[in-house]
């Protein structure tokens, strides 16, 4: 057999997208110098985590960490899928941040995949698990992924610094392969859909956020609904907090989002004493806030929020060879990492094509013919 050639990479930037093209691609990758230079080198708790994970859906993959965590080698095995498994994300991050690799590897199993995570379901940091369910499920379905079996439940709510929360993934396996899309056509923003949540506070806290975001939306369109997800006891994890999901729906299908959560900072970066604590937020702020941010993405055009242009340019690498057109506003700075790693992992290059009179970008790519070898011919 011969030996095994590594890709080799350095440094700590986009270590789960690099880890998921790595898998998908099957090329072994050695990653050096994570955060070498930092007061506290090597790789981080939730970035362990993310790994385990890939042990656990993946059959014969291995990973080798060394002593320091500057150092990670890492060779791909076969994405498993699987049924009743069961993953703690810690609370470094939040769910959020295992559940968009997770989705896209679920499709390119052998079986389907049914998994819990636990951990924190809302931070500010990484989307909401609401605005997973009302936006990035249905970028999926865009690209032929099967509608009966995409699901994401939620059991129980977690904030940080202590989580808590839990939900239930379920993700089908793609029949064959994805399907080229053209998507350029955002249309009019028709309705506004919401879920605002606390736990462990007042449900007035959500009231209030809800008429502050109200107040900014309903002159401009009167069909805004905002539900209140209050939760008590066990399904409101261990720490108090509340926030806010917003998306715009379009006449064209498309899910513009925006969230955000307060709670109290995570003291695993910080040394504060309890009574140090800042004060949060007020809810009013928030939903003026939140109000103003989904009005800034719908404001910049594009078919996804800038959150979710990652994402889509994987999904329109992953597909058949054929041509997938899409149209985004001004590409994030994630946006703009993912096409670079999915040059160098894929093969794939993107044309862009941009407008100046609504600042938008058309990409176009040949998908690289990517299919799901894996799965259990019946």
């Amino acid at each position: 057999m011969g030996k095994l050639s590594y890709m080799k990479l350095k440094g700590s930037q986009n270590l789960r997208l690099r880890l998921l093209l790595a898998t998908l691609s099957s090329k072994s990758i050695v990653i050096e110098d994570i955060r070498s230079e930092a007061t506290w080198p090597g790789l981080r708790p939730h970035e362990v985590s993310f790994l385990r994970l890939l042990e656990k859906i993946c059959d014969d993959c291995v990973v080798e960490i060394n002593e320091t965590g500057t150092k990670l080698k890492y060779k791909p095995g076969i994405i498993m899928g699987g049924r009743h498994l069961v993953h703690d994300c810690g609370v470094s991050r939040s769910i959020g941040y295992f559940l968009e690799p997770l989705i896209v590897l679920g499709m390119f199993g052998k079986k389907p995949l049914t998994i819990r995570l636990k951990g924190i379901t809302n931070d500010s940091k990484d989307p909401s698990i609401d605005t997973f369910r009302s936006t990035t499920l249905p970028v999926l379905k865009q690209f032929g992924v099967p509608a009966e079996g995409l699901e994401l439940k939620i059991e129980s709510r977690g904030v940080a610094p202590k989580g808590g929360g839990e939900v239930l993934l379920s993700v089908p396996m793609v029949p064959n392969s994805l399907k080229a899309i053209k998507w350029v056509d955002e249309g009019l923003v028709k309705r506004i859909r919401g879920v605002s949540f606390s736990t462990r506070v007042s449900v007035q806290f959500e009231n209030t956020m809800i008429h502050a975001a109200r107040g900014i939306l309903n002159p401009l369109l009167s069909d805004v609904h905002i539900f209140t997800d209050h939760k008590a006891g066990a399904q409101a994890g261990m720490s108090p907090g509340y926030g806010i999901s917003l998306v715009a729906e379009t006449t064209s299908g498309c899910a513009i989002s925006a969230d955000t959560t307060v709670s109290y900072a995570r003291g695993e970066d910080d040394t504060d004493l309890e009574d140090d604590r800042k004060d949060l937020i007020p809810a009013e702020e928030v939903g003026e806030q939140i109000a103003s941010a989904l009005l800034a993405e719908i404001k910049q055009g594009g078919v996804v929020d800038s959150t979710h242009q990652g994402l889509l340019f994987l999904l329109c690498a992953l597909c058949p060879k054929d041509v997938s057109e899409v149209r985004v506003g001004k590409l994030s700075p994630y946006g703009m990492e993912a096409l670079r790693h999915i040059r160098d992992f894929l093969d794939v290059k993107f044309v862009m094509k941009s407008d100046a009179s609504t600042g938008t970008v058309t990409m176009m790519c040949l998908g690289s013919g990517f299919q799901n070898l894996s799965r259990k011919v019946s």
